[in-house]
């Protein structure tokens, strides 16, 4: 098929800055780029994250706990108060006698004025018990006009926030970039015989419905990911993500690189040294690198093991036979904090056999970084740890014959070949870390460019993990037995699912947990951690937390990939029932990491789904984390809120490699069609969902 000579239309449209919309000037766009939205195409793919159902009104005496819907109701009487912080109640009342408190902890004099008795209000949100009956915590709410009695024609969709542009701005502008979607002939990439085939509409019509459901439309569909338009999306985007792949691994095993003689001099000096012996699957994994690495073409390998399998010591002798073979190995992690723990692990490990170990990360400056820059590119430093700046430019190596990244998910699937290019003319052997362990179908597909091992056996002398699940009504007890904990030493994680009281699911939120445990235990040490801090504030609070001078620290699921604290015994999880097997495995995995006994504590709302259920069962009875996912992928799914992603895969937007497993034969099948039949094609379908860094890949 020959190559069109210039941009295809619908790539030429996607492409199309923010700034042609109305009402997006300098401040918007930046505000927008902050958040990953930069062309039309990003506001077409920022789909809903849920929606809320407001074209039916139903009756307070007929509401459900935990089940979300819109009422309408007159003001009865209004209270305001104080207890750890202002609060706002609002009793409603309809027809059906029945009673509603609404309840605000963050509102302004303006919205005080607003609930006068008598007034009538239509509110949205998810009821749950309260002292006096059923209550909304944060409702979206108007106050009607007299006579106003319409509804909505559609669901309202409920979009991932972008910070500093409120939710209806957000929705006008993304209505906006939908009226500038192209034709159907011109968008659709994928074969029409093949969509009808498999009963799924064309990607216009896809994401259409998805901005804007209509009335009779499948919810529950729609908040599991399982509805045709967004099986649609997820088929392109896992699709892309597998044509990309093939073509980098095809690209970098055909440019050839130099074999690593094996001289396992130094790996036999550490083995004698290790306070402990190899586990078999430890040395198994060892055996394969060894000899993916004495071959004349670059090494590909996914090591996969759970937390705490000793992932970092196989890495440390694979590095070992590039030092004795004169050259040099780098290891990349995500965050400074892991850096730096694999940084002393390595130091421990490696300076008594007198291999210098580099250190390489942002806040490494002026002299020390001309200095640490000068011995990478020397060839002193033999090692050298850092974090994404061993990428950037003016990083040069002398000799690179062995690039390691740790928890590469988190660096997002492509970002990791960057280093290739230290290699001077050779490219670099790769091995890639994860302490997720994905069933193998799926590492097949998330990592279709590499080899997957996995370290599938955890060191003998690992605490075991206790782990019970608690209703969230016996919170007292369980602030007591943290109280205990911090007063005798220890150190506990709180973990909470959202950063602020949200609007539409009821969770506690980081920061208002973080102010209620600071009221309820005066003398503990709290410290906060979540996503919108920023990055040094972020580090100094876990830094703090890892020296002992935090006994408390209360964070958001940021900390699941992250720093080792052998002091912390308790694991808090809030709303565990929200989160995925997977993603709780990983938090769990942070404690347990000492000699005292630890306790994993699942906090869950009532009333737990069937699905919800399954998921803290399977939890409290195994620590195996390839069990887990081998779960994980059966229950996989449904239960999951729309938006939310299996953590430690692909980064994918819309797609989730557990939920969509059974696309991944179609995939496959396609791929080799398209890669066979349609080349062009599959450029275009890459470069909508993977953009430059496959280009990059490829070149």
């Amino acid at each position: 098929m020959p190559r069109p000579s210039g941009p295809a239309p619908a790539l030429a449209a996607s492409a199309t800055p923010l700034s042609v919309l109305p009402g997006v000037g300098p401040a918007v766009a930046e505000k927008l780029a902050a958040r990953g939205l930069a062309n039309l195409q990003d506001l077409w793919l920022h789909l809903p994250r849920g929606y809320e159902d407001r074209t039916a009104l139903t009756a307070i005496r007929d509401l459900r706990p935990g089940v979300a819907a819109q009422v309408e109701g007159k003001v009865e009487a209004v209270e305001r108060g104080f207890r750890y912080r202002p609060m706002l109640r609002v009793a409603l009342s309809d027809e059906s006698r029945g009673t509603l408190v609404l309840r605000f902890f963050h509102f302004r004099a303006q919205q005080l004025s607003q609930f006068v008795p008598g007034a009538r209000i239509r509110a949205y949100g998810m009821p749950r018990a309260g002292q006096l009956g059923l209550e909304i915590v944060h409702p979206s709410y108007r106050v009607l006009d007299a006579g106003e009695h319409g509804l909505g024609e559609a669901l309202d969709p409920v979009y991932p926030e972008v910070e500093g542009i409120g939710p209806a701005n957000l929705r006008k502008l993304i209505g906006l970039a939908l009226q500038r979607l192209p034709d159907e002939d011109v968008l659709e990439l994928l074969p029409r015989g093949w969509l009808r085939e498999m009963r799924l509409p064309t990607l216009r019509e896809a994401l259409l419905t998805l901005h804007a459901p209509p009335r009779e439309a499948d919810v529950t569909a729609l908040q599991t990911g399982l509805h045709p338009a967004q099986r649609r999306l997820a088929l392109e985007e896992l699709l892309a993500h597998q044509l990309s792949l093939r073509r980098q691994r095809l690209a970098l095993q055909a440019e050839g690189t130099r074999a690593l003689v094996g001289d396992e001099r130094h790996v036999a000096r550490l083995r004698d040294a290790l306070p402990f012996a190899l586990t078999n699957a430890q040395a198994r994994v060892y055996a394969q690198l060894r000899e993916d690495l004495s071959q004349p073409r670059p090494m590909l390998r996914l090591v996969q093991g759970d937390v705490g399998s000793g992932k970092t010591v196989v890495a440390a002798m694979a590095a070992l036979l590039a030092v004795a073979d004169g050259r040099q190995a780098a290891l990349m992690a995500p965050t400074e904090l892991l850096a730096e723990q694999h940084l002393a692990n390595l130091r421990g490990w490696l300076e008594p056999l007198e291999i210098r170990v580099g250190w390489l990360a942002g806040k490494v400056t002026g002299k020390a970084r001309a200095k640490a820059l000068d011995e990478v590119a020397s060839g002193a430093a033999q090692v050298v740890v850092g974090t994404h700046a061993l990428m950037q430019e003016g990083v040069e190596f002398d000799d690179l014959a062995l690039a390691i990244v740790d928890e590469q998910h988190r660096f997002g699937v492509h970002q990791r070949l960057a280093l290739r290019d230290k290699g001077k003319g050779n490219v670099p052997h790769q091995l890639v870390m994860t302490a997720t362990p994905i069933p193998r179908t799926l590492a097949m597909s998330a990592y279709a460019d590499l080899d997957v091992s996995a370290i599938d056996e955890l060191p003998p002398g690992r605490t075991p993990i206790t782990t019970i699940a608690l209703s969230a009504e016996r919170r007292a007890e369980l602030v007591e037995r943290i109280r205990q904990a911090c007063a005798e030493g220890r150190q506990a994680y709180w973990v909470c699912t959202l950063i602020d009281d949200s609007d539409e699911i009821e969770a506690q939120a980081a920061q208002s947990t973080f102010e209620t445990l600071q009221a309820a235990l005066p003398n503990a040490r709290i410290g906060l951690v979540h996503g919108r801090l920023k990055a040094a504030e972020k580090q100094s609070t876990m830094r703090a937390f890892k020296d002992g001078s935090i006994d408390l620290l209360v964070a958001t699921t940021v900390i699941e990939v992250g720093v080792d604290v052998p002091n912390a015994s308790l694991m808090v999880i809030e709303n565990a029932e929200r989160l995925g097997l997977a993603q709780l495995h990983q938090l769990r995995g942070r404690v347990g990491r000492g000699s005292a006994a630890s306790s994993c504590v699942l906090l869950y709302q009532s009333p737990l789904s069937a699905m919800a259920r399954q998921r803290l069962d399977t939890l409290r009875q195994t620590n195996d984390g390839f069990a887990i996912a081998e779960k994980d992928l059966q229950l996989r799914g449904p239960g999951e809120l729309l938006g939310t992603r299996q953590t430690g895969l692909a980064a994918f937007r819309i797609a989730d490699l557990a939920r969509d497993a059974d696309l991944l034969p179609q995939v496959h099948a396609l791929a080799d069609r398209l890669l066979q039949d349609a080349p062009d094609a599959a450029n275009r379908i890459i470069d909508r969902w993977v953009g430059g860094a496959a280009r990059f890949a490829a070149a």
